[in-house]
């Protein structure tokens, strides 16, 4: 290009190569050092940076030693819940291996040796037995015991079956301790009648010089005898009435299993036995012939054998 454009374009930027080269350094050097503002921001910033990640860290460690915390008691749990696991499957363990029947036969023996050894030393030095034995109990306790082997000793005679007298009596003695009354509802519904009988006239209350009230019927209808009729009109309630249907059930179950241990059942088919010996020998012979005799039995029950 011709030197004067280049004149020209120096002259209308009114700048000098030296002055040029100046600025260049002085840009330069302001890069390089930084004004004293602009360090305290840099080095508050770094400060700042510091205690966030000093913070940080603090907190991680508190939780890692929190975790370290709850696994030790885990494992301490863990360890002591498989000790006691551990012992309760020996003491089940030798629970199992172990014979009640064994314990109870062993415990009878003890209890018999030293009966018998006691009874030696009684009469080794001349003493009575009873009698010695007896310094262990009371009159009271005596007398209760006697009395509880008289009952078991007369209970066991009862068992077996003597006429049917004696079974209807066993009957009824085992109903009466299976009765459990209402006692109060009975002592409601006494207070109701006599209320309702005072009221008509029928019956005068009367207080006795001790302060007791009786009950003076007057007309003879209140208190029941050989000729009353009254209780035709009594109606029980309803769990009276299905306490009574059940014991009806209970009896007739009881009959029909008692028929049917005896081999009486209501499907029984011929009687081919004399005893229960011979019923369980020919019920084998069945088990095994029946299925080659039976057509040949039809046939003899037909008659077309002959």
């Amino acid at each position: 290009m011709p030197p004067s454009k280049k004149r020209k374009v120096t002259g209308s930027t009114g700048i000098s190569a030296n002055q040029s080269t100046e600025m260049s350094a002085n840009n330069s050097t302001a890069d390089a050092h930084p004004t004293e503002g602009q360090d305290e921001e840099t080095q508050a910033a770094d400060a700042a940076g510091i205690g966030e990640d000093s913070f940080t860290q603090g907190d991680a460690a508190q939780k890692a030693l929190e975790r370290k915390e709850r696994f030790q008691a885990l494992q301490a749990r863990a360890k002591k819940s498989s000790e006691r696991n551990m012992k309760d499957a020996a003491a089940e363990s030798q629970r199992l291996a172990t014979d009640p029947n064994l314990l109870n036969s062993l415990s009878r023996k003890q209890a018999f040796a030293s009966h018998n050894l006691l009874k030696a030393d009684t009469a080794l030095a001349g003493q009575d037995f009873e009698r010695k034995r007896a310094w262990d109990w009371t009159i009271d306790e005596s007398e209760k015991w006697d009395k509880r082997m008289a009952k078991k000793e007369r209970h066991r005679e009862d068992v077996a079956f003597q006429d049917y007298r004696q079974d209807s009596r066993k009957v009824y003695k085992r109903q009466l301790r299976e009765l459990k009354p209402d006692l109060d509802g009975y002592e409601k519904e006494k207070m109701a009648v006599v209320q309702r009988a005072a009221a008509s006239g029928g019956l005068e209350i009367v207080e006795t010089e001790d302060g007791e009230l009786v009950a003076v019927d007057q007309d003879g209808s209140f208190y029941a005898t050989a000729d009353s009729t009254d209780f035709v009109g009594n109606r029980p309630d309803r769990a009276a009435v299905d306490r009574l249907v059940g014991d009806l059930n209970k009896a007739e179950e009881t009959r029909l299993k008692k028929r049917r241990d005896r081999g009486r059942g209501d499907e029984d088919g011929d009687v081919t036995y004399i005893n229960d010996k011979n019923k369980a020998f020919n019920q084998r012979l069945s088990r095994a012939y029946n299925k080659y005799t039976s057509e040949i039995r039809d046939s003899f029950e037909r008659g077309t054998m002959i």
